[in-house]
C-alpha cells in the first residue's frame, strides 16, 4: 500500500533539493515549523490537509504536486490503496486519486465526510474552479457569503479562488468526488 506521507516526504525533498532550499527557508515561506518539516521529510508524521496547503502555498506549487505519483499509461486507483489525508479529527477524509500533472490542469479527489464533519479550505489560485458530485449524504459548501447544498445524485460547480468550506449537514456519511480545475 502506497502511503501518502511517503509520497509527500519524497516530493518535498525533491522540490527542496531542486530549488536548493534549506528547511529554514521552507519554514519561513510556509509558516510550518522546521521541526515539523523535518519529521515530514523523514516520513515520521502524516501531515494534515492544512499543513500540506501551507507548504504548497509557501513553495508556490499546486497542492497535488506534493502528493503526486509517477504517471502510467493506464492506472487503476483503489481508495483502499490510498492513505487519506485527514482533517477534523478524522471526520474528513481526502483521497487524492489523480493529482495535477504536467499537461493536465485538473486533479481528481474522492472525499468522505462523517456526519457533522467539516473542512475550511484556503483559496486556490485565481481562476480555479471545483466540480463536486455528491454520491451520498448532504453537503453544504460555503463560498464567501454564499451557501450551496447538494445531496445524493446532485452536483455543483463554484469558483474556488476564495476561501470555502465543506460541511456534512446530513445524518449519514457524505461521499463525493471532486475535480479541481486550475487555469492555464
Amino acid at each position: 500500500m502506497e502511503e501518502i506521507n511517503a509520497l509527500f516526504s519524497m516530493n518535498l525533498k525533491r522540490l527542496r533539493a531542486a530549488r536548493r532550499m534549506s528547511l529554514d527557508e521552507v519554514s519561513r515561506l510556509s509558516g510550518v515549523s522546521k521541526s515539523m518539516l523535518g519529521q515530514i521529510e523523514r516520513g515520521e508524521v502524516n501531515p494534515t490537509i492544512s499543513t500540506v496547503w501551507k507548504i504548497a502555498g509557501g513553495l508556490k506549487v499546486p497542492y497535488s504536486e506534493l502528493l503526486s505519483r509517477p504517471q502510467a499509461s493506464c492506472e487503476v486507483v483503489r481508495t483502499a490503496d490510498v492513505s487519506p489525508v485527514l482533517e477534523d479529527g478524522g471526520r474528513y477524509r481526502n483521497y487524492m486519486l489523480f493529482p495535477l500533472e504536467e499537461g493536465r490542469r485538473f486533479e481528481v479527489v474522492y472525499i468522505e465526510i462523517d456526519a457533522g464533519g467539516a473542512l475550511q479550505a484556503a483559496a486556490h489560485p485565481r481562476g480555479t474552479q471545483e466540480f463536486v458530485a455528491v454520491f451520498s449524504g448532504r453537503l453544504r459548501v460555503r463560498v464567501g457569503e454564499a451557501e450551496y447544498v447538494a445531496a445524493d445524485g446532485e452536483a455543483l460547480r463554484f469558483a474556488a479562488d476564495r476561501p470555502h468550506r465543506y460541511e456534512n449537514v446530513g445524518g449519514d456519511l457524505c461521499r463525493m468526488s471532486m475535480i479541481i480545475h486550475y487555469p492555464s
